[in-house]
């Protein structure tokens, strides 16, 4: 199953009450597992989880530590791209040349890096001055 599709699959469990937006996400790790996750909104807005914040922490929670490459799902006319904190996030775990696919559930793709989704990211080098 491609990463893509593993995206796919997972997208269908998200728990999205209030917006009926899901989205779905999986992780290669360098070690070669796939780590999935999906949105989960609760009632209280910004207490949700983002998809690629949840298999980011399964990956963590499995020992894996390094992404080899992304893909992000959503029933939206444009592939829709991970926000700013998820951005961050991917950017902690992956390289900037790491691959990432935007998906639409109609087919349409966009592939990019974390590198070009977070240009200046905020990275360890910059907490020290060693």
């Amino acid at each position: 199953m491609s990463l893509v599709e593993e995206a796919r699959f997972v997208r269908e469990n998200a728990y999205v009450p209030y917006s009926k937006f899901k989205v779905g996400a999986a992780i290669r790790a360098a070690s070669g597992a796939v780590y999935r996750g999906v949105n989960v909104e609760n009632v209280a807005y910004p207490e949700g989880t983002c998809a690629e914040a949840g298999a980011i922490a399964a990956m963590v929670a499995a020992g894996d530590t390094a992404i080899a490459e992304v893909a992000v799902i959503a029933d939206s006319p444009v592939p829709v791209s991970p926000c700013g904190g998820c951005r961050q996030k991917l950017a902690e775990f992956g390289a900037g040349d790491v691959k990432v696919t935007l998906a639409t559930t109609d087919g349409a793709t966009f592939e990019t890096t974390i590198g070009d989704l977070l240009p200046g990211v905020f990275d360890a080098h910059q907490m020290s001055r060693a």
